[in-house]
């Protein structure tokens, strides 16, 4: 598979650095608002996170207040409390704080504050039809990459569906990326929030949809994860492999802003929604299986991935190279710990037509994935995450 010259767009001015959640203030005043909504993960509240962005939004002269009803794989109904009580105090910005439930939440009430409706009206691809108010996110793992897409997931609470907002209007204006606020998440967090980072980066690689641009920017992604994710893990408060992992998030947060994911992201989704199964530790548990079956129809793009994760490929063939990148990422999720087997963390194999039904439906992840994924294939990959048997 060749790599298309294309077109790359960032639409999302980034602020990196350690610290710089102190300066969540001036940078909300700098979008010109002066009444601001937060969306906030609850758990960073005990952690004293959320006083310290609401401190420094009040010593800049801002007001406003803070919606903490974020769920995890968060419902649509979420989306509309939080566009709800930005209404009701003519909330000019849109902060989210926390990681990818938080800022998804929080992307989709800047819009729903200006579109009438609710968040499950815009489910799709171009539905939104008015810029929202000004958004800044705040992540506080090193993940989803969601302070740069256009996207918000959700879960529709009676049919159990998951789906997306897809708009440029989703874009936020502002990331603010401070490391240190990922210290604090626990090694089983760092772990499935940074697997989900290098799927990221994996499947912009070997997208149908890739471009010069996202293959450097989701290479680079691969090579710092690949690099850090365990030390990260297992040395929580090293600052250096927490700013790595924070970076590698970002730039696969860009490359698939503009390439798109693949299968893992398809098959993930009914995991998330009928299971509540994190999305991180869903997408953990399905790569290296994902990449098996996508290894034919993607060798040149597994033996870069293999090439940035440190991997003794040189002088290798293309197809040798490539098996490389598969074990590499298998090692990978092993050594910090994910499952192994679906079953054990709560995931039925009795409901696999269900979930394959599902997972077929999310037809942008399916139609971009490198090699054909129908039912049978779909069975397949399931299989080898349920352990193979």
């Amino acid at each position: 598979m060749t790599v298309d010259l294309g077109n790359f767009h960032i639409r999302t001015r980034v602020i990196f650095g350690l610290g710089g959640v102190s300066a969540l203030g001036q940078t909300a005043v700098e979008t010109g608002a002066y009444r601001y909504l937060l969306v906030a993960d609850p758990a960073l509240q005990s952690l004293g996170i959320v006083d310290a962005a609401k401190k420094s939004l009040s010593e800049a002269g801002l007001q406003g207040e803070t919606f903490l009803d974020v769920e995890p794989e968060p419902f649509l109904d979420g989306a509309d409390g939080a566009a709800a009580l930005g209404r009701s105090i003519e909330a000019q910005l849109v902060i989210g704080l926390g990681g990818g439930s938080a800022m998804d939440t929080a992307k989709a009430a800047a819009v729903l504050i200006t579109n009438e409706g609710s968040a499950e009206d815009y489910i799709g691809l171009g539905k939104v039809e008015t810029p929202g108010v000004a958004t800044i996110m705040v992540p506080t793992t090193a993940g989803t990459g969601a302070e740069v897409t256009f996207t918000a997931v959700f879960t529709n609470r009676q049919t159990r569906a998951k789906g997306g907002i897809n708009s440029p209007h989703l874009f936020p204006d502002v990331a603010l990326l401070d490391p240190e606020l990922t210290v604090s998440l626990p090694p089983d967090v760092t772990a499935a929030t940074g697997m989900d980072a290098l799927t990221h980066a994996v499947e912009s690689v070997t997208s149908r949809s890739a471009t010069v641009f996202t293959e450097a920017l989701a290479l680079a992604a691969v090579r710092l994860i690949g690099q850090n994710l365990r030390r990260a893990v297992y040395h929580g408060t090293d600052l250096q492999a927490r700013e790595n992992m924070l970076l590698g998030s970002l730039l696969g947060g860009l490359a698939l802003a503009d390439a798109g994911v693949g299968a893992a992201h398809a098959l993930a989704y009914p995991l998330g929604g009928l299971y509540r199964i994190p999305h991180g530790l869903a997408n953990a548990m399905l790569i290296p299986h994902v990449m098996e079956f996508n290894l034919p129809a993607a060798e040149r793009s597994f033996g870069l991935i293999a090439q940035s994760m440190g991997e003794p490929v040189e002088g290798l063939s293309t197809r040798l190279a490539a098996a490389y990148a598969v074990d590499a990422v298998t090692s990978l999720c092993r050594d910090i710990g994910i499952p192994s087997d679906l079953s054990a963390i709560g995931v039925p194999r009795a409901d696999m037509d269900t979930m394959i039904q599902s997972a077929l439906k999310v037809t942008r992840p399916v139609e971009n994935n490198p090699r054909h994924l129908g039912e049978s294939e779909a069975r397949w990959i399931y299989e080898q995450a349920f352990g193979g048997e």
